[in-house]
């Protein structure tokens, strides 16, 4: 059913903090599970039978603005939050600061968990334009300095 013209999908700013809350809840609820070789010795079980040296190591999800948009799409709210992130025509004036409280929260987990070790620092630096910018600058060195220049007057 179509809604009426003029009516959000997410009626109130503190819906849309309580809607990237549940997001988060949700993530944090169901970590990815990394599949990895169990490292160390050989573990035997009771009766002397090796145990399996596969595992699963719950990791947690980061939180991004794409995870916090299908989100949304799944739970049939909005298939797009772009228009309340932007503030497009100045519709979305209530929203602003909610909206810059969620990319704040969404930036501060992908830093700290790039930080911690969680999340691949190279790509939370990518993502949040932290790269470390370096400066080269080409000095011409003569190659033999000691040799004098020829004037041209030998």
């Amino acid at each position: 059913m179509a809604r009426p013209k003029g009516t959000k999908n997410i009626e109130t700013p503190e819906r849309m903090w309580e809607l990237f809350c549940n997001y988060r809840d949700e993530l944090r609820a169901n970590p990815i599970l990394i599949v990895e070789q169990r490292k160390g010795t050989v573990v035997l079980g009771k009766k002397g039978e090796s145990v399996d040296p596969i595992i699963e190591l719950p990791t947690r999800r980061p939180l991004t603005m794409e995870g916090f948009q299908n989100y949304l799409d799944d739970q049939e709210i909005i298939s797009d939050v772009t228009d309340y992130f932007e503030n497009k025509g100045e519709r979305y004036v209530d929203y602003v600061r909610i909206c810059q409280r969620i990319k704040r929260t969404i930036r501060q987990d992908q830093i700290e968990g790039g930080m911690a070790g969680i999340y691949n620092p190279s790509i939370t630096q990518r993502l949040n334009n932290l790269v470390e910018k370096t400066e080269n600058r080409n000095i011409e060195q003569p190659l033999f300095p000691d040799v004098p220049k020829d004037d041209g007057n030998q």
